[in-house]
């Protein structure tokens, strides 16, 4: 007998058509060239989780944690595919930002595609800039007396974005684009931010999670609101922000 045991993942919500999952920062969604060395994927610990094929229908980056959903045969999967590809499912992420974030606001802002030497390899060079917009709302900000770069106090703020569309890093890259990057990415962040957060604030992660998902239902119809709680670091650095009351209680 195997004295190793076989990792399960929180289930958000399963019927005999979809299943969805409250996917662990670090994992990623399937088998990349990105990372040949990488042996867990969210696909094939879910499938043996529940004992089923899954059919993965959207994506979520590596370093995000948060609402993942899979369809369980290849019909359900092309009548949610037909959602996702008409931006009918609404999505909501939380991310800490650094800087003080505008109140609210609409980041209208067209992405070139973000190319991978392995994955993309066979993607065209020259396509031109897509549509991209994300709504935004700051939810809490902090201060912390510490000086990172070359002010004596440093800012973060706590905002949620509702991607319109769904370009690849579109939140990370928006972001970015508006001067308030998240902090944990190495690729649109400040490295300084990043070791800090890591070393200081047992925070070494990208600080984006996939909050909520609705969508309807493919066979009845039925709307469907489908919630992601913050994991353990996200929580422990929200408690020393005091900012926990700024989230719904279904996200906590």
């Amino acid at each position: 007998m195997s004295d190793t045991l076989t990792e399960t993942l929180p289930i958000l919500f399963q019927d005999e058509h979809l299943v969805a999952i409250n996917k662990p920062t670090a994992l990623l969604v399937h088998r990349s060239e990105i990372d040949r060395h990488e042996t867990r994927f969210a696909l094939q610990l879910v499938r043996d989780q529940i004992g089923q094929r899954v059919y993965p229908l959207h994506r979520l980056d590596k370093p995000t944690s948060g609402v993942l959903l899979f369809a369980l045969s290849p019909e359900i999967a092309k009548a949610m595919g037909e959602q996702f590809t008409t931006n009918q499912i609404r999505k909501q992420y939380i991310a800490v930002v650094r800087g003080y974030a505008p109140e609210n606001g609409i980041i209208d802002h067209a992405l070139k595609e973000e190319l991978d030497k392995y994955t993309d390899k066979k993607a065209r060079l020259n396509n031109p800039p897509k549509e991209a917009v994300t709504h935004f709302q700051r939810l809490a900000t902090v201060e912390l007396d510490v000086e990172i770069e070359r002010y004596p106090q440093s800012r973060y703020s706590l905002v949620q974005c509702q991607p319109q569309t769904g370009r690849k890093h579109q939140i990370r890259r928006h972001m970015k684009h508006i001067s308030h990057p998240i902090i944990g990415d190495a690729k649109h962040g400040k490295g300084v931010h990043n070791r800090y957060f890591k070393q200081h604030l047992d925070a070494g992660r990208l600080l984006l999670h996939a909050s909520q998902l609705t969508f309807n239902h493919p066979v009845n119809g039925e709307g469907i609101t489908l919630n992601a709680p913050i994991d353990d670091t996200l929580r422990q650095l929200f408690q020393r922000f005091n900012w926990l009351h700024s989230l719904p209680k279904e996200w906590q």
